[in-house]
């Protein structure tokens, strides 16, 4: 009877799958793949911090503005704009 050859053993331990260690250069490309995700993490952190800081510094300039608008329109003495202003602060 003739002996028949597995596709298994034809191609060894590894199965021919990357010669069994990624060929070399999978530990590069999952380096890069961790490296990328950190960095769109990092990106969406950035990025969400960055509208918050935003909307409050808004939120606090806001009364000054008023202040200042009231101050041009001549409602308020240069003491008086000055004092609130501190108050403010």
């Amino acid at each position: 009877m003739q002996h028949m050859t597995t596709l298994a053993e034809m191609l060894g331990d590894g199965w021919g799958h990357m010669d069994g260690w990624g060929g070399g250069w999978m530990w590069l490309w999952g380096f890069l793949m961790m490296t990328f995700w950190i960095a769109v993490i990092g990106l969406a952190v950035w990025l969400v911090m960055r509208g918050q800081d935003r909307g409050t510094r808004e939120r606090n300039d806001r009364p000054r503005e008023i202040l200042a608008e009231r101050y041009a329109r001549g409602e308020l003495s240069t003491d008086e704009y000055h004092e609130r202003l501190e108050a403010l602060r």
